[in-house]
């Protein structure tokens, strides 16, 4: 017999755990699950569309829910809240945290309930973390639905949310041991936990690196360091173009893959000296593997990540890769054996390490080889597909 999910995500971009849905919902047999996604924006894939297109190449419609503007009154309080609590965080958070469970988190809760009830579904999905889908959990427990929770980045919650999961959610996927680690520590309940390792698909055709360098007007000559991810701060580019100044190999080209709000203080950065004519910014690309082929070194400076799925795409085409020792990426490079770890924020840690790797070419292939191994042997796709049907089937039973 068929169930039916309705697969919820309250995200307003598009990112690695985007792609990693896109991923599990090509594999999924359709005999036994039949998946309604619902999401509050159809948000850009880059220049290639947006998301309703990208779910209609693979069969599946987009339901819109879109989402309901806070009364001007409770944006004020939530500031004011902010201004007069500021001495004391947790009285803050609090306060902040009742105006938008009043005013933002129980009305969406309220849609999202009418749509599990009229479309009679057997489960809800969440596609996010636990903080920015409490509605969806609400609504799970309104109408008697049966909710998971994949939880694709490393967490704070606050003791209300702890509490919300735990008497609600039956199972949370985590794409990381790091992240299940996290959530534990912080209240949630271990039996609920479940590690699915994020995969890549590692029979699929991969670009020729030398080619992407042409496509991509880079030098024949020049050791390409790049990243892939948005432009916030969180994800540490600043870091590592400062890190990239301090180098000595002047030859060294920085690609950066990506957009957001932090783009234009990067392309200020860019022009100081020891950057200036080094770095190349290409804006956000639907298909990152051609870029990550032009890279000679990928670069992570995260401050917060799950599992990065770009690490394990980096790997799968053969790029040594240098991270912040953060979890999610400590359990995919493994120092001096992928890659390198480093302290999150350290410049002249991550221009070392970066250094090292550019001044030995030989180095740079075995540690290359050697985390394509591993993500051909331990992150597949059709193992990430499992683990999550398994989950499925344990709560539908």
């Amino acid at each position: 017999m068929t169930k039916r999910i309705l697969l919820l995500d309250t995200g307003k971009e598009w990112g690695g755990g985007t792609n990693s849905m896109i991923e599990l919902l090509k594999r999924l047999d359709r005999d036994r699950y039949a998946v309604t996604p619902l999401f509050f924006d159809n948000y850009a894939r880059g220049s290639d569309g947006d998301l309703r297109s990208a779910l209609a190449e693979i069969g599946y419609e987009l339901k819109l829910l879109p989402r309901l503007r806070q009364p001007w009154w409770a944006k004020l309080s939530k500031e004011l809240a902010r201004g007069l609590f500021g001495w004391w965080p947790r009285l803050k958070h609090t306060v902040v945290f009742s105006i938008e469970l009043a005013w933002r988190i129980n009305p969406d809760a309220l849609r999202i309930a009418q749509v599990l009830r009229e479309g009679g579904y057997s489960a809800l999905y969440l596609n996010n973390q636990p903080s920015s889908n409490l509605e969806g959990v609400l609504a799970a427990e309104a109408t008697g639905t049966r909710a998971i929770q994949h939880c694709r980045i490393e967490a704070n919650l606050n003791r209300d949310e702890v509490a919300i999961l735990n008497r609600i959610i039956r199972r949370v996927i985590c794409v990381s041991h790091g992240v299940a680690k996290s959530l534990i520590a912080q209240g949630v309940a271990g039996e609920r936990c479940t590690v699915v390792l994020n995969g890549v698909d590692g029979g699929q055709a991969l670009p020729d690196p030398a080619a992407a360098k042409r496509i991509h007007g880079l030098p024949d000559f020049s050791l390409v360091i790049g990243t892939v991810g948005s432009l916030v701060p969180r994800k540490g580019v600043a870091v590592l173009l400062r890190a990239i100044q301090l180098m000595n190999d002047v030859s060294s080209r920085a690609l950066i893959v990506g957009a957001g709000p932090q783009r234009a203080a990067l392309e200020k950065l860019s022009t100081e000296p020891g950057l200036a004519g080094r770095v190349v910014f290409t804006g956000f690309q639907s298909e990152p593997l051609p870029y990550l082929a032009a890279m000679d070194v990928f670069c992570l400076a995260s401050a917060r990540e799950g599992l990065p799925r770009v690490i394990l795409e980096a790997m799968l085409l053969g790029k040594p890769v240098v991270a912040t020792d953060i979890p999610g990426c400590r359990e995919l490079v493994r120092h001096g054996e992928t890659g390198y770890l480093v302290p999150h924020g350290d410049v002249a840690a991550l221009s070392d390490a970066l250094s090292r790797l550019a001044a030995d070419t030989g180095l740079r292939t075995r540690l290359g080889q050697r985390g394509r191994e591993i993500v051909l042997a331990e992150y597949s796709i059709e193992r990430y597909v499992q683990g999550v049907t398994q989950v499925f089937d344990e709560v539908l039973a």
